[in-house]
């Protein structure tokens, strides 16, 4: 017998530990079979250096031979990369582009002036036809620190993209626009993702992160000179009492341990100037409760004190952006943010008064909405789709989203907990012999989904890691999914049109209780009841409409929708019964006082269905549309079918 293979066994007493030592037997078994293969050292690919610009990042951080790092001139810069998602992705692309050149973001309130290389016309609709094919989008903004003092911003962009390409190894399809509303300039800049060759244009991702970083810095160093001391002395004087995280919090952060740090005097100047700005920080933050002193020079720090910092800086930004566009002698004083209220408290009705940009890279928007007792307050419209979101006017009800995981997430959690954390097809067909494959397929597109949001890791021998916390994660991922609030439109049409429309509105449904009542919705009441009144439709005494008028009503608004648009476009109006079915292109939506329409057409004629928002989606394709006893149900061109309601 070799060497090797000679061995002695060691046996120990013989003990019966009944039942629990098999199971656990067996449990040890699974842990060991999930592990082979298991490398010692993790290797999974991030992506990280995978794209162009990988080479020439390095580069890009360095900083001029002759200039440290602190005189560098400081520049944010924020990438989005933007993904069609079908006929509604694509649209999603030249809306950006539309909106980045909204009224209101020059100097003088006008439209932003859409700009490419020297010398290039440019056209918006010609960059978005360009872009129909394209999987993807890059969004930059780049703002920089001392922008006001660069005049023209075109000069410098064109720089960078110039720059840009020359580490990419290849020519840019991109517009910019630059913005002066916010008291900062800025700009946004929009690169198609494809390369000139007509190839799909991956980037690294610490070139996006931190290459057009470094060339930014050293494009505003270059034009404006380095920092000096006064300047950089002034910038830090300005941090100390701003209600956002800075750069000192960022100092405070790396010196503080488990959110504890003591401030000892120091004889050089330069450490005493750092000292002096970390103690009037620390003053600062106590002020705002976010930190104390709990002996002479020894500070603690509130836990979560930097989210704070964050979140106070994100309604800073809110405020600013407000008051920008609100009507003269309107404030935005006294708002209220929507997300900061109990999540079981009851749903939040009120009249919208205005929208904005939540986050200008990403198209997301926010609703500013003035409830029935006349508060305003500031609602995040992130979950909704662009064709989705109500209008001014339009009376909303609005609740906080209840983001829960899926079945698929407990199933891949209960496996993960009897198998030491892992998953795999294996180990849930061994878990559930009953599971089909097609049923253990799905888990794995759940679980790839999440991977792709960084939240599970796969191994290569295709075992998923599965985290202790993995339902938090899937239910925070899902919560960013379906946006934070959930927004239910009540009527699209604003309350000034439902006081003199013959048709059923909102002011004639049961109203929710507030104390008090805004005046805007006591006089509509009062207006409409008079309205009712004077055509007969509602007697003196009456608080509602009959069921027979509110029928008659309502079928009258849907001919008069109807007729209008047969009149409009020479085609015929097609009623759907119980059974009929319609093919055509969901071409628009109709706002009627009784709900959302979609209309539904082809060369000939066109039927009028009940909206949804999942709809939306599918804004100009072709949908064949059927109606039944319980609504109307419509199927994709792939037969996937779906159901509308009424």
């Amino acid at each position: 017998m070799s060497v090797e293979n000679d061995f002695t066994p060691r046996l120990g007493r013989i003990r019966d530990r009944g039942a629990s030592g098999a199971r656990s037997f067996q449990r040890q078994v699974k842990q060991a079979a999930a592990r082979l293969g298991k490398p010692s050292v993790r290797s999974g690919f991030s992506g990280r250096n995978y794209g162009r610009g990988n080479g020439a990042t390095p580069q890009a951080l360095q900083t001029l031979r002759h200039i440290s790092r602190a005189r560098m001139r400081r520049v944010v810069v924020k990438v989005h990369i933007a993904r069609a998602r079908g006929a509604s992705g694509v649209r999603a692309f030249s809306e950006h582009v539309r909106y980045i050149q909204r009224d209101g973001v020059e100097r003088d309130g006008s439209g932003g002036e859409l700009y490419g290389r020297e010398g290039q016309e440019i056209d918006g609709r010609g960059f978005a036809e360009r872009s129909g094919d394209d999987r993807h989008q890059f969004r930059l903004t780049v703002s920089a620190e001392d922008a006001n003092q660069l005049g023209d911003l075109k000069a410098s962009t064109r720089q960078l993209m110039a720059q840009m390409e020359r580490d990419l190894g290849t020519g840019l399809d991109w517009v910019a626009v630059d913005h002066h509303n916010t008291g900062h300039a800025h700009t946004h800049i929009v690169i198609r993702g494809k390369d000139e060759r007509g190839q799909d244009l991956v980037i690294a991702k610490n070139y996006l992160t931190r290459g057009i970083r470094g060339r930014a810095q050293q494009i505003v160093t270059d034009t404006l000179g380095p920092r000096r001391d006064l300047e950089i002395a002034a910038a830090s004087q300005r941090e100390i009492t701003q209600d956002r995280y800075t750069s000192i919090d960022r100092e405070l952060e790396t010196q503080a341990r488990a959110n504890r740090m003591e401030i000892t005097p120091s004889h050089r100047s330069g450490d005493r100037f750092r000292r002096s700005l970390h103690l009037q920080r620390l003053q600062h933050l106590e002020r705002l409760h976010l930190a104390s002193e709990e002996s002479a020079g020894v500070w603690h720090l509130k836990e979560g004190w930097q989210q704070a910092l964050k979140a106070m800086g994100r309604r800073g930004d809110i405020v600013r952006t407000l008051a920008a566009g609100l009507e003269p002698g309107e404030t935005a004083r006294g708002l209220r943010f929507f997300d900061e209220r109990p999540v079981d408290a009851k749903p939040l009705t009120g009249v919208v008064i205005s929208q904005g940009p939540d986050d200008e890279l990403r198209s997301t928007r926010f609703l500013l909405i003035e409830d029935i007792s006349g508060a305003r307050w500031h609602v995040s419209a992130d979950g909704i789709e662009p064709g989705g979101l109500p209008p001014r006017g339009a009376i909303v009800d609005v609740a906080a989203s209840q983001a829960a995981p899926r079945a698929s997430d407990r199933t891949i959690a209960r496996i993960a907990g009897q198998t030491g954390g892992y998953y795999s097809d294996a180990l849930h067909a061994e878990a559930d012999p009953t599971a089909t494959y097609t049923y253990r397929e799905a888990h794995k597109r759940r679980l790839e989904a999440l991977r792709r949001a960084g939240l599970v890791n796969r191994r290569k021998d295709g075992v998923w890691e599965i985290g202790d916390d993995y339902l938090k994660r899937a239910t925070d991922y899902e919560a960013r999914q379906g946006g934070r609030v959930k927004i239910a439109v009540r009527s699209w049409m604003t309350l000034d049109a439902q006081i003199r429309a013959e048709a059923v509105t909102w002011l004639d449904g049961d109203q929710p209780d507030a104390d008090p009542v805004s005046a805007r919705i006591t006089q509509a009441r009062a207006a409409r009841v008079s309205f009712l009144q004077s055509q007969g439709l509602l007697r003196e005494g009456e608080g509602q409409l009959p069921d027979d008028v509110k029928q008659r009503l309502h079928a009258g608004e849907l001919k008069r929708a109807s007729s209008t648009e047969a009149r409009r476009t020479s085609r015929d109006h097609i009623a759907l019964a119980n059974g009929d079915g319609f093919e055509g292109r969901f071409e628009k939506t109709v706002d009627l006082a009784s709900g959302r329409m979609a209309l539904v057409g082809n060369e000939k004629a066109f039927a009028m269905v009940p909206w949804r928002p999942d709809l939306e989606r599918h804004r100009g394709r072709a949908l064949f549309i059927e109606a039944r006893e319980r609504g109307i149900s419509w199927t994709l061109p792939g037969g996937r079918q779906r159901g509308l309601g009424r």
